[in-house]
C-alpha cells in the first residue's frame, strides 16, 4: 500500500518520492456536512487523516462542517478541541446563547460569533494556505452560495446560521443562512475547487436508515382528559419571571406528552437534510464517504465532545485502508516505472 506524503514540486504541485522517480500527488479534497454538536466527530476524522500523511488540499464545509473546516484551515484546530473538551454541561452551553425574543432567530449568536474571532480575528479566507468555503443559503431565492472570500468568521456564522434559530447573516448584499437546506454534504463545491479525490463526512447517515412511507393512519380514540386541579395565582404566575430562562427551559426542555420546540424544529430539520443529503450524494458521489455512527447524540450534545471525537476517530481509521487505495489508483506511475500488470 502507497503511503501518502504531502510535498510541494518546484511548480507549486503536489509530488512525492517513489521507487525511481517523482509522482504527483492527486489534489485531496475534504467535504465536511452539517449535524450541528456532531460536527466534532470532524476533529476526529481530520486528526486521523493527518496522522496518515492524508493531508487535504481543498476544505468545505456545510454549517459545522464549515466552523471546523475553516478552523482547520486557519491553524485553530486545537482551539475549537480543546473548547469542546471543557464543556462540562448543558449549563455551560446555555452560557453562549444570548436568547432574543424578537428579530428573525431566536439566538442572536454574538457570544458563540466572539469566540470565533478570538480564534480566526479577521483573518481572510483568501489568505489561508489552502483552498476553503463554505456553503450557504440565500434567504429571498434560495441560491446555493460558496463562501470563498471574506472574512472566515462571517462565512462560518453565514454557514451554520440555522433558519428560526440564529439570525440571518448579510454577507456583500446578501441574506445568507445554512447552507444545510441547499447542500448538507458539499462534495460538488470541493471538485469545483480543483479536488480530484474528494473524501466526504456524512454526519446524518444512520439517523433515518430505514425510513418508510405509512400508507393508511388516522386518529386513535379520544383519550379521557383528567381535570385538572385548581391553582393559585402565586403557582401560576412566578414572583420572579424571567422570559429568557423560560425560552431556554421550553426549548430544551423535554415533554413525554407532547414534543418541545427543540425537538419539532431539529427533527424537522434532519428528516430535510437526511432527504436532501441522499439526493445529492446519489447525483454526485465522493470518492470515499467517512459516515461516523453519531446518529444518537443530539444536536446541543456539544458538552460530549469527547464521545463524538473519538467517534470520527475510529470511522476514518476504518476509511484509511480504501483511502489510501484510491489515492494510490489515481496517481500517475513514476517515471522509468515497469508499467503494471492487472492480475
Amino acid at each position: 500500500m502507497l503511503d501518502i506524503l504531502k510535498g510541494r514540486g518546484a511548480n507549486g504541485s503536489n509530488s512525492e518520492k517513489v521507487g525511481l522517480g517523482s509522482i504527483r500527488r492527486p489534489v485531496i479534497g475534504l467535504a465536511l456536512g452539517g449535524g450541528a454538536a456532531r460536527g466534532f466527530a470532524h476533529i476526529g476524522i481530520i486528526r486521523t487523516l493527518l496522522a496518515n500523511g492524508i493531508a487535504p488540499d481543498v476544505v468545505v464545509g456545510t454549517s459545522i462542517g464549515a466552523v471546523v473546516g475553516g478552523l482547520y484551515a486557519a491553524g485553530q484546530l486545537d482551539t475549537l478541541e480543546e473548547w469542546g473538551r471543557s464543556l462540562q454541561g448543558m449549563r455551560n452551553i446555555l452560557g453562549y446563547l444570548d436568547i432574543r425574543l424578537n428579530g428573525s432567530g431566536l439566538i442572536g449568536g454574538e457570544k458563540l460569533a466572539t469566540r470565533l474571532e478570538e480564534a480566526c480575528g479577521r483573518t481572510l479566507i483568501e489568505d489561508l494556505p489552502i483552498k476553503f468555503a463554505a456553503v450557504a443559503t440565500e434567504v429571498r431565492t434560495g441560491h446555493e452560495i460558496w463562501l470563498t472570500r471574506g472574512r472566515v468568521v462571517d462565512a462560518m456564522r453565514a454557514s451554520y446560521a440555522l433558519p428560526g434559530i440564529f439570525s440571518p447573516v448579510l454577507i456583500g448584499d446578501r441574506w445568507l443562512v445554512d447552507g444545510a437546506l441547499v447542500n448538507p454534504v458539499p462534495v460538488s463545491a470541493a471538485r469545483a475547487l480543483g479536488a480530484e479525490i474528494v473524501i466526504a463526512a456524512n454526519l446524518s447517515s444512520d439517523i433515518f436508515t430505514y425510513s418508510t412511507t405509512v400508507y393508511s393512519h388516522g386518529a386513535m380514540p379520544e383519550p379521557v382528559v383528567p381535570v385538572p386541579e385548581e391553582t393559585t395565582s402565586k403557582r401560576r404566575f412566578p414572583r420572579f419571571f424571567s422570559p429568557e430562562k423560560t425560552v431556554k427551559r421550553e426549548f430544551f426542555g423535554a415533554s413525554s406528552s407532547r414534543p418541545g420546540l427543540s425537538s419539532v424544529m431539529v427533527d424537522a430539520f434532519n428528516i430535510m437534510q437526511d432527504r436532501i443529503t441522499r439526493a445529492r450524494l446519489a447525483g454526485d458521489p465522493p470518492d470515499m464517504l467517512i459516515t461516523p455512527r453519531v446518529g444518537h447524540f443530539g444536536w446541543f450534545d456539544f458538552h460530549r465532545a469527547d464521545d463524538l471525537i473519538a467517534l470520527g476517530t475510529r470511522a476514518a481509521e476504518r476509511a484509511l485502508d480504501s483511502i489510501q487505495e484510491a489515492i494510490h489508483v489515481l496517481a500517475p506511475p513514476p517515471e522509468g516505472a515497469a508499467p503494471k500488470i492487472s492480475e
